[in-house]
């Protein structure tokens, strides 16, 4: 990356504050500056040799999932592989994602194409989530497994610590919205799948949840089957958060 990209990539204060959130100093910038950057960017800025993020995400993807199965196999070491799947799909999801990568306001740090941020990419989370995996590689590939180790740990120990283990291992998120519909006397939840994003590899899928024509909640994931369980936990906390705010 040549000097005057960087310097369009990200300023050096940028780069410190993020640092501070992240807990980590990089010794390769470069590795910084190419996490944060969305193919939008390197499409508008065609011919300056910029590097999008897609590969560090696609590494990233892989050394978080062996992190957090490591964590927490060491965490609950008698729970089944079957339990475990589950507490992995959860906090590798990116309804779970997001939730990380907003701590670190990381969506202010993402370089975008002008058309791309009028649109409000920062706040898209397929956009964050594949920054946040990015910025999982990058560590990784600067500072080793161990540094990207202690980054996560930061990240998501806090997750595990206050997991409600019943819910997630023995939960089905589908099955208690239809119950839970059906006891209040209102018909079965309708899922759409409204948008397919990223290649085709690795696609993100946005699905809403639907009672009566009437939009519950929306959310994605790298299945169908992701994103409706994670739209369907939305709609049963929505529900039942306005349910109890009528009964006030």
């Amino acid at each position: 990356m040549n000097e005057n990209a960087d310097k369009d990539t990200l300023h050096p204060p940028a780069v410190r504050e993020l640092e501070v959130l992240l807990g980590y100093v990089f010794k390769n910038p470069k590795l910084l500056f190419q996490a944060l950057t969305h193919r939008s960017f390197v499409n508008e800025h065609e011919g300056e040799d910029l590097r999008n993020n897609e590969s560090l995400e696609f590494l990233g993807d892989a050394v978080l999932g062996f992190l957090i199965s490591s964590r927490i196999f060491q965490q609950y070491p008698d729970l089944t592989e079957g339990d475990l799947s589950k507490i992995k799909a959860y906090l590798v999801s990116a309804a779970n994602l997001v939730k990380l990568a907003e701590k670190i306001h990381l969506g202010d740090f993402v370089c975008l194409s002008r058309g791309e941020e009028k649109t409000g990419g920062r706040s898209k989370r397929a956009i964050v989530v594949d920054a946040y995996e990015a910025i999982i590689g990058a560590i990784y590939l600067d500072g080793g497994v161990e540094a990207v180790s202690e980054f996560m740990g930061r990240q998501v120990d806090e997750f595990l610590d206050g997991l409600d283990l019943k819910q997630l291992t023995y939960g089905d998120f589908k099955s208690a919205l239809q119950e839970y519909l059906h006891d209040l006397g209102l018909p079965e939840p309708v899922y759409c799948v409204v948008d397919e994003l990223g290649p085709d590899h690795r696609k993100t899928f946005v699905v809403q949840v639907l009672v009566e024509g009437e939009i519950i909640a929306g959310s994605s994931g790298r299945t169908k089957k992701e994103a409706q369980q994670s739209a369907a936990r939305l709609a049963l906390e929505n529900l039942k958060s306005s349910r109890q705010l009528s009964v006030e």
